[in-house]
């Protein structure tokens, strides 16, 4: 089968179109993600196809993981009409407000989407440094919730929901820079797209602080590579824990087996590429995600890459520490960017 950008957009419509037929609930329907940025959307031969359904009512359930192929999956986000809050509210969103500024529409039956998108963007504002600003210290604020629910954690009592919410906030800081100039980093290309954005604000050197603070001075590709075995044991067990109707609830999203490929292919193309250690963030972090459901038996290797990294043991208090330190440095940029279109500056915590 030859795949193209512009195959994988038809399968989206007739997807769309087909649920929409059956259910008249659904308002809406459109594409984001890598498939209408000016990303390529492969990464290692696989990608997912991000398709939002706007319903009137709320929905069951608010993700949906369809297979297609072993490299092809639907990643279907179901929203509600009532989550598209007013334009002004939109436009100070760090994720719906990028959601809708620019996605594809494959099917509405009432005039709900370009009312939307219409207040959203009107008179440029959106990108105006006010509404980047709002935007940016949301996200430096979820990253600052999750240092605060760290820093009393000792280091002999970090487990796997310590790690997962050391990167979350990792990801938020991140994305805070990311925001300056363009929209929230995917997954799998975080580490690879992040220091162009870094560059973009001014912060080049932000890129090191990100790859130490994760521990990728402490590793190689070998080394990544050599645990990808033991990723892909964890991650299948975590997904087949998430096939049960008691574990579904509890497993986060992403980690589904239609998922598999798509996050190996993506790593082994990141290892082989000329920046190797780009594939570390997916690496660890569906592999976090995946240890927070098993036993302390199944999760032994993810525990032993995570003491190596400095994720756990007697640097993590070490990595929290430098996470704190990494959002006063953001915060200052913030403070910078604000002070030079004479806007108010930001009050620390």
């Amino acid at each position: 089968m030859r795949v193209t950008r512009e195959s994988l957009i038809r399968i989206a419509k007739e997807n769309a179109l087909e649920r929409s037929h059956n259910n008249h609930d659904i308002i809406a329907a459109y594409l984001t993600g890598s498939l209408v940025s000016d990303s390529d959307p492969m990464l290692g031969g696989a990608t997912d196809i991000d398709l939002v359904l706007v319903h009137g009512s709320r929905p069951a359930a608010e993700r949906e993981i369809v297979k297609l192929t072993p490299d092809f999956h639907l990643d279907i986000r179901h929203r509600v009409k009532s989550d598209f809050k007013s334009p002004r509210e939109l436009r100070t969103d760090p994720l719906l407000g990028y959601e809708m500024y620019d996605p594809l529409l494959l099917y509405e039956r009432e005039k709900f989407f370009e009312f939307v998108q219409a207040g959203l963007r009107a008179g440029f504002e959106f990108q105006a440094p006010s509404l980047v600003l709002a935007r940016c210290r949301t996200l430096l604020a979820e990253a600052r919730k999750g240092w605060i629910d760290l820093s009393d954690i000792s280091p002999d009592q970090a487990g796997p929901l310590h790690v997962k919410q050391l990167l979350r906030a990792l990801n938020f800081a991140g994305n805070t820079i990311a925001e300056l100039s363009g929209g929230p980093l995917a997954e799998r290309r975080f580490l690879l797209d992040f220091p162009a954005r870094a560059q973009a604000a001014e912060r080049h050197n932000f890129t090191g602080t990100i790859f130490n603070l994760l521990g990728a001075g402490q590793t190689d590709a070998a080394t990544l590579s050599n645990w990808l075995p033991e990723w892909k044991k964890a991650f299948l067990a975590a997904a087949e824990i998430a096939r049960q109707p008691e574990g579904a609830a509890k497993v986060d999203h992403r980690i589904h087996a239609a998922r598999l490929n798509y996050y190996e292919k993506g790593i082994q193309a990141l290892l082989s590429g000329e920046t190797p250690l780009t594939g570390l963030w997916p690496l660890i972090h569906s592999w976090t995600l995946a240890a927070n459901i098993l036993n302390s038996e199944q999760a032994k290797a993810w525990s032993d890459a995570c003491g190596q990294l400095g994720l756990l043991g007697a640097e993590f208090g070490e990595r929290v520490a430098g996470l704190d330190q990494f959002l006063d440095e953001i915060e200052v940029r913030l403070d910078e960017v604000a002070a030079a279109n004479g806007l108010e500056l930001s009050t620390s915590i």
